[in-house]
C-alpha cells in the first residue's frame, strides 16, 4: 500500500513539473491589462488614417465638381475601440494503481488556447441639412478670416483664397466656367496688407460694448515712412476715411454703403473648393468630350496669384508618390508631394471648413486706421 501511494506521488509531482509553468499563464492572461499597451499604437494609426482620409475625401470633391458633379462629405464621428483576451488551460493525469500484478501506468492530458478579439467601432455622419449649409453654403465670417491673420497667417495668402472682393475691388474669381481678372488694385492691396502684418503696424482687438464682444483691427501709429504709405494706399484704395478716433467697420458685404466701413464679400467653402477645382490639370481628351471646361487657371500665367491655387495633376495610372490621390471614373487626380505650396493650400482648407461652420456670427468687427 505505501508502494502505490508513492507511485501516486511521484506521477502527481512529475505531472506538476511538466505543466506548473504553463499553469502560471492563467493569471497573466485572466487579469493583465491590454489597454495602456495599445494608445501609443491606435491614437497614431487612428490619427494617420482619418487625416488621409479626409485629403482623399476632400480632393475627390474637388474633382467632381470640376466635372459638374455634387460635392458630398461623411465625417468620422467617433472611433471605439474594444478589445477582448481570453485564454484556458487544462491539465489531467489518470494513474493505475491495480495490485493484480498489471504493470502501473498513468496517462497525463494537457490543454491551452487563447483569444484575441479587436472590435472597432466606427461612426459615420453624412453633411447634410443646416450643417451642409454653414459648412458649405454660407460665406466665412470676416471675423474668423481677420482671426487667421492675427494668428500669424499670411494676410495675402488668406484673403486670396477666402476674399471675392473688399469694398467692391475684387479677386479673381473662377464661378461659372468664366475667368473673371482680378481688378488692378486687389492684388497691390494683398501686398501692402501683408507688409503691415510683417510690421506688426496692425492687430486684432476684442472688447464689450454692449455686452456684446466687437472684434476691431487697429493699425498702429506712423512706425515708417513705408508703412505711412501702405497706410495711405490701403485707405485711399478702398475709399476709407476715417476721422480721429473714427472705427472703420468691418461688414459681411458686397457694396461699401459709406466710407467708414468696409465691406468684405468673402467666399463659400464651395466657391473655394471650385476655384481649386478650375486650375485642375485634367486630360485633354475630357475637355474635347465635353465633359469638363477647360481650365480656368494656369500654371503658365504670367503672375503667381493668377495660377491654380493648388495644382492637381491627372494621369492614367496612380503616382508613385504623392500627398493624395484618388481615382474618378478611370483616371488618377493627385498632388505632388514635392509641391509645398499646393500642399499648404489644400492643408489650410480644413481650418477655412472649421471657420465656415460656426455660420454669421453676430457680432461686428470694426478696422480702426490712425489719422496723423
Amino acid at each position: 500500500m505505501i508502494s502505490v501511494q508513492g507511485a501516486l506521488l511521484r506521477t502527481v509531482s512529475r505531472s506538476m513539473r511538466r505543466f506548473g509553468p504553463a499553469l502560471l499563464l492563467l493569471p497573466v492572461i485572466g487579469c493583465g491589462s491590454l489597454g495602456p499597451a495599445v494608445i501609443p499604437r491606435d491614437r497614431t494609426e487612428y490619427l494617420s488614417s482619418i487625416a488621409d482620409s479626409w485629403k482623399e475625401q476632400t480632393l475627390l470633391n474637388v474633382v467632381r465638381l470640376r466635372y459638374g458633379d455634387a460635392p458630398s462629405f461623411l465625417d468620422v464621428s467617433s472611433v471605439v475601440s474594444s478589445y477582448a483576451v481570453g485564454g484556458q488551460l487544462t491539465a489531467g493525469s489518470i494513474i493505475n494503481s491495480n495490485l493484480t500484478g498489471v504493470a502501473p501506468w498513468n496517462t497525463a492530458t494537457f490543454g491551452i488556447g487563447a483569444a484575441y478579439q479587436d472590435r472597432p467601432t466606427i461612426s459615420y455622419t453624412p453633411l447634410t441639412g443646416d450643417k451642409f449649409t454653414k459648412s458649405l453654403m454660407r460665406p466665412i465670417p470676416p471675423t474668423g478670416i481677420f482671426q487667421l491673420i492675427q494668428a500669424g497667417y499670411p494676410a495675402d495668402f488668406v484673403l486670396l483664397v477666402t476674399v471675392r472682393s473688399l469694398n467692391g475691388i475684387s479677386n479673381q474669381s473662377s464661378m461659372g466656367g468664366q475667368v473673371h481678372p482680378a481688378e488692378p488694385e486687389f492684388y497691390p492691396l494683398l501686398d501692402a496688407l501683408r507688409r503691415l502684418q510683417l510690421s506688426e503696424a496692425v492687430s486684432l482687438r476684442l472688447e464689450k460694448r454692449d455686452k456684446e464682444e466687437v472684434g476691431s483691427l487697429v493699425f498702429a501709429r506712423s512706425l515708417s515712412p513705408q508703412v505711412n504709405r501702405d497706410l495711405k494706399f490701403v485707405s485711399d484704395a478702398l475709399n476709407l476715411k476715417p476721422g480721429k478716433n473714427d472705427e472703420i467697420t468691418i461688414v459681411l458685404s458686397a457694396v461699401q454703403r459709406n466710407d467708414r466701413e468696409l465691406a468684405v464679400l468673402s467666399r463659400s467653402m464651395t466657391e473655394i473648393l471650385i476655384e481649386l477645382a478650375s486650375g485642375i490639370d485634367v486630360p485633354a481628351g475630357h475637355v474635347a468630350e465635353r465633359r469638363t471646361v477647360p481650365s480656368a487657371r494656369l500654371a503658365s500665367a504670367e503672375n503667381p496669384r493668377d495660377r491654380p491655387l493648388v495644382r492637381i495633376l491627372s494621369g492614367p495610372v496612380a503616382p508613385d508618390d504623392a500627398f493624395s490621390a484618388v481615382r474618378y471614373r478611370n483616371t488618377w487626380y493627385w498632388i505632388d508631394d514635392g509641391d509645398f505650396a499646393s500642399k499648404r493650400i489644400f492643408t489650410m482648407l480644413m481650418m477655412f471648413f472649421s471657420l465656415a461652420e460656426t455660420g454669421v456670427t453676430p457680432q461686428v468687427p470694426a478696422l480702426t486706421l490712425p489719422v496723423n
